[in-house]
């Protein structure tokens, strides 16, 4: 028996190299944007001309880039709400309930993670031009919501899934109605879910660019702001700062909603 479990808790050496690898391939090129954002010249060379700082610096002083991160925010929080609010509802019903044809439904729900991108915005700029609809900054939510959704979705099932609907019952039981036992019961037992949820919608959609292409007016979000000014040379020394930022700050709300979710699984 003790040799049967140390068999099975031997490391799987060739899985622990493709994975290094695999972590490798991944995130080397993504790595190298810090790296060049600190090169002391707006072409891109290795070995580096010299350290600077001063492509920070530089971002501090243009408005359009505070112009089109204040969109993204905008846009990233009331999709984030949104998406996490209909994530929850849809959660819930999906768990609670015996729907016929729950697979198709969830299937249905998730097909934005497998359809391109481009399809769907190509499609809403044609319904908002047939329909009238002026494209802004609400068009763009619109779009976001689309791909959010199914990420919000995905991270509150496991939640609703793993409920003791005991307590519920119970509270019911006691005399609250449906919003009260969801408000005190439900709630801050996936609260965690809805934490990570809010985070990842933030991300993507902050992050998001396919979307904001067809559907952004005369107010473009960050996204597009970076790829208007890769046209100019001149400028891409900070575009590699801005997209370090960002790159820093997408890990790092990822991490955390990761985190959360996580650890309140594991009971910790």
């Amino acid at each position: 028996m003790r040799n049967d479990v140390s068999y099975i808790k031997r490391p799987n050496r060739p899985l622990q190299v493709y994975a290094i690898i695999f972590l490798i391939v991944l995130y080397t090129p993504v790595l190298f944007l810090p790296l060049f954002s600190f090169n002391d010249s707006i072409y891109v060379r290795f070995p580096l001309k010299g350290f600077t700082i001063q492509w920070y610096f530089e971002l501090w002083e243009r408005a359009q880039v505070w112009n089109s991160l204040m969109n993204s925010i905008k846009v990233g929080i009331c999709v984030s709400i949104a998406s996490t609010g209909l994530g929850i509802f849809a959660a819930k019903a999906l768990t609670n309930y015996r729907l016929p044809g729950r697979p198709s439904i969830i299937g249905f729900i998730m097909l934005p993670l497998v359809v391109p991108g481009i399809i769907f915005g190509v499609a809403l700029l044609v319904l908002l031009s047939q329909m009238g609809v002026p494209l802004s900054l609400y068009t763009v939510a619109i779009g976001h919501m689309i791909v959010c959704l199914p990420f919000s979705i995905a991270t509150l099932l496991p939640r609703f899934e793993g409920f003791d609907r005991s307590i519920e019952e119970a509270s019911a039981d006691l005399g609250e109605n449906a919003w009260w036992t969801f408000w005190r019961v439900t709630f801050p037992v996936v609260y965690p879910g809805v934490v990570a949820s809010l985070l990842l919608s933030f991300t993507i959609s902050f992050d998001e660019f396919i979307m904001a292409f067809f559907l952004s007016g005369t107010e473009p979000t960050l996204p597009m702001y970076i790829w208007g000014q890769l046209r100019f040379p001149q400028e891409f020394p900070s575009i590699l700062a801005l997209s370090s930022i960002i790159l820093f700050v997408s890990f790092l709300l990822v991490f955390i909603g990761q985190w959360i979710n996580r650890d309140d699984a594991y009971g910790k």
